[in-house]
């Protein structure tokens, strides 16, 4: 397994090299995520909503599987990545509006809706950036720079601004 890049500029532009048990830690997640992927599928409220939430994780998981040696993500994107895909999961099981721990807060907190959406757009938001952070920290002159921050959120923002005209 090839090694993070060596620390260059400042601490906020390093990462950090896993260690033994870091190693581990993509293969279980993947594999949790792909069993709670296949035991969403069964008795799913809607199937053509769940193919449509859970299309990413489809798409994601591979590709993350497949490119694990050329791009060793760290151990937080690892585990960003893996609940973004369990919030993906459970939606495309129940519907946002459904969701059973959306309903316990409604209901805790006496609001008029489930929040559960509000949860799903904030992992939306959060989780690819720190995605592209270490994209550009890896593979860009960027590392250490202050433009990394505002260029991570840029591509955010862009990605769900081009997701919610297609909608």
């Amino acid at each position: 397994m090839p090694s993070f890049p060596a620390p260059v500029g400042s601490p906020a532009g390093t990462l950090p090299v896993p260690g033994r048990a870091g190693r581990r830690l993509p293969a279980v997640l993947a594999v949790l995520v792909a069993v709670a992927l296949v035991v969403s599928a069964f008795d799913a409220k809607d199937p053509t909503t769940w193919v449509l939430e859970t299309v990413w994780v489809m798409v994601g998981l591979p590709m993350a599987v497949l490119l694990r040696r050329r791009f060793p993500m760290s151990g937080l994107l690892c585990g960003l990545l893996a609940t973004h895909a369990v919030v993906l999961v459970v939606v495309g099981h129940y519907t946002y509006a459904e969701v059973p721990a959306g309903e316990w807060v409604r209901d805790r907190f006496g609001l008029e809706r489930n929040p559960y959406d509000r949860f799903g757009h904030l992992m939306q938001g959060f989780v690819p950036a720190i995605l592209v952070r270490e994209l550009l920290v890896r593979t860009s002159p960027l590392r250490g720079s202050r433009w990394l921050a505002p260029l991570a959120v840029c591509a955010c923002l862009a990605f769900s601004a081009t997701f919610e005209m297609l909608e």
